[in-house]
């Protein structure tokens, strides 16, 4: 399947590990240039030089507003257009409700939900004036179901997946499209607790239909898929890629 994204520029957040690298892989493997952003230096350097001919990176905090919004100037700046942002950085620290502090609300809602506001604008200055652009929100099964012990982050991608339709539906007339994909449990180092524990990963595996967990090489492609023109039609949805977890009672 062709995606027609050669020619494309995109900024990808949270892109130094897990599923925002495999994003960012997928769309320079389209052709798409990349603007990856994260808090790891190290992490970016090495995801630069796997493709450094459509890699650049940007060491950013996702706390930082004025770095945050600064990141599609950058885009625009070195790769002379933009077109796609994939607001993949989250957080999820995890603890009961009652016990965390209210600056632990406050840091997850900042990363999760206010960084991708602030960059979505700024973006959308350059998307609304060209008449086109993808805005791919990458929010969690949690934001549709909730989970004990994860109350501030499942709030927090709650917001993400209205968000998402709201600008949809605010932004439908002006071809620009905004969805989003709610993953389920990944092979990736944020679910390294579990993947370290033999048993622990049996537990959690029997809740998932499909009997194990997703691959970040799984990920990437939907993001493409998304980015690319066949969804022209497509907006305001919710792609949930989980195994089946939260279709079943």
């Amino acid at each position: 399947m062709k995606l027609h994204l050669a020619g494309r520029v995109a900024i990808v957040t949270g892109a130094s590990r897990g599923l925002g690298w495999a994003a960012a892989e997928s769309l320079a493997a389209e052709g798409v240039s990349v603007l990856a952003a994260a808090r790891s230096e190290l992490e970016l350097k090495t995801l630069r030089e796997s493709a450094p001919e459509s890699i650049a990176t940007a060491v950013v905090d996702m706390r930082d507003a004025e770095a945050v919004a600064g990141l599609a100037d950058q885009a625009v700046e070195v790769f002379g257009r933009l077109d796609i942002v994939v607001n993949n950085a989250g957080t999820a620290p995890a603890g009961r409700f009652t016990e965390q502090p209210q600056d632990v609300w406050d840091d997850v809602f900042a990363i999760n939900v206010r960084a991708p506001a602030i960059l979505t604008r700024a973006a959308g200055r350059h998307l609304l004036a060209q008449g086109s652009g993808k805005i791919i929100n990458v929010a969690s099964t949690s934001g549709i179901a909730g989970k004990p012990s994860l109350v501030a982050y499942s709030a927090s991608k709650g917001a993400v997946l209205q968000f998402t339709k709201a600008l949809a539906a605010e932004w439908g007339r002006s071809g620009v499209q905004v969805n989003a994909i709610a993953p389920g449990a990944f092979e990736t180092q944020a679910q390294r607790a579990v993947l370290d524990e033999p048993e622990t990963l049996q537990r959690r595996i029997r809740k998932i239909p499909a009997g194990r967990m997703g691959g970040p090489h799984e990920f990437g492609p939907l993001v493409a898929y998304l980015a690319s023109p066949l969804t022209d039609f497509m907006t305001g949805s919710v792609v949930v890629m989980d195994g089946g977890e939260v279709s079943k009672l």
